[in-house]
């Protein structure tokens, strides 16, 4: 095989690799409610909150959460937060997952880095978020996050288990992350 018919070859290879799928960021829409309902409940390590919290989430924290599309234009993945009303530096990050589906390829991170970089003309300085110590992904996810911004990272005990009527809850840890640039 010539140098010619080699090249020849990978390019017809390329034309017939199928093409990844198209994925976009983008804010969320009421429409979008159930499908982050639906991705919430099937991670099986968030706390699933009613449907009808997410409705009102995509309505009125809109501006401090994103969903990732799909080629479809349906949400895959999502990331919920929001100011602390005493503390405007601080957003507070409330969910994020992924669908089964699309697990595994950084989109939670994106999606982190992208709702960051929204709300740093908001003066947003520090992340807090809580992970429960038994949740390891939440915990790599905010760790990479720290690392990737440079910014220190501290835990502490927010909300002793015992705190939730259900009696059997795991302490929610408090991650501060800061300052982000």
């Amino acid at each position: 095989m010539t140098a010619a018919q080699a090249d020849l070859a990978g390019a017809r290879n390329e034309f017939h690799r199928p093409a990844a799928p198209a994925i976009g960021i983008d804010t969320p829409r009421v429409e979008d409610g159930a499908a982050i309902w639906r991705i919430a409940r099937d991670s099986e390590v968030l706390d699933l909150n009613s449907s009808y919290s997410y409705l009102l989430w995509c309505r009125d924290f809109a501006a401090t959460s994103l969903v990732a599309r799909g080629a479809d234009g349906e949400p895959i993945a999502f990331v919920t937060g929001y100011i602390r009303p005493q503390r405007p530096e601080t957003l507070v990050v409330w969910q994020v997952a992924v669908d089964r589906a699309h697990r595994g390829r950084g989109l939670a991170g994106v999606l982190l880095d992208a709702l960051t970089a929204r709300v740093a003309g908001q003066g947003v300085r520090i992340v807090e978020t809580t992970v429960t110590p038994d949740n390891t992904a939440s915990d790599r996810l905010f760790t990479s996050y720290a690392e990737r911004r440079g910014a220190s990272l501290e835990r502490e005990v927010l909300f002793d288990g015992g705190l939730f009527p259900e009696g059997t809850h795991e302490p929610e840890v408090l991650y501060r992350i800061g300052p982000i640039a």
